[in-house]
């Protein structure tokens, strides 16, 4: 279990945290949620950096670096929609294309073959990770700062909730599309898994 490896699993466990936070209505508990899924987040880009500069790149790696940052982010629009602050048919979509693919992955895995991330799945995970940061930001604030007194109507307004939408409906689309990417660039890998 070498270092790459414990940052994924570190990853893996926050994401339950941040969720347990997250749903507190409380403006300490917002903002820890916060700084727990900034830390997750870090895993990723330090576990993959690692990882290459040593060249210490498993197996397990491959298959559970993506499969944790699914869970993360999973986590984070199940708690958006809980919350109704995201379309709840949107996420559905979103984690059925990633559990679907990592289902593939895994029986592939199963039968000793390791399927790599796609450059598009990658900047999909990147896309799903800015749009959660930018939610997370907005209902952070929206959390703290009537607590500080303000009380404008910002966060009230129609036109914040409507641009969620149309940025969640836009990583979906890519979601969904990058997993049909996926499964054509490895359609022949697929076909002998599936035999």
């Amino acid at each position: 279990m070498n270092t790459p490896n414990k940052l994924t699993i570190t990853r893996i466990i926050l994401a339950p945290i941040f969720m347990v936070f997250f749903l507190m209505d409380n403006v300490y508990c917002r903002a820890l949620s916060l700084l727990i899924f900034g830390v997750a987040s870090l895993t990723d880009l330090w576990d993959g950096h690692l990882a290459r500069k040593y060249g210490i790149i498993t197996g397990f790696g491959k298959f559970m670096d993506p499969l944790a940052d699914k869970i993360l982010t999973s986590t984070a629009f199940i708690s958006f929609a809980a919350l109704g602050y995201v379309q709840a048919w949107m996420i559905m979509l979103i984690i059925f294309r990633e559990f679907f693919i990592t289902g593939l992955r895994s029986l592939a895995a199963y039968r000793g073959l390791i399927i790599s991330p796609t450059p598009s799945a990658k900047f999909k995970t990147g896309l799903q990770m800015l749009t959660i940061v930018a939610i997370l930001l907005y209902i952070n604030l929206k959390t703290i700062m009537p607590a500080m007194g303000y009380t404008g109507n910002f966060f009230e307004l129609k036109l914040v909730t409507q641009m969620f939408d149309w940025l969640v409906l836009i990583t979906m689309v890519i979601t969904v599309l990058t997993g049909i990417d996926y499964m054509v660039k490895n359609v022949s890998i697929l076909r002998g898994v599936l035999k």
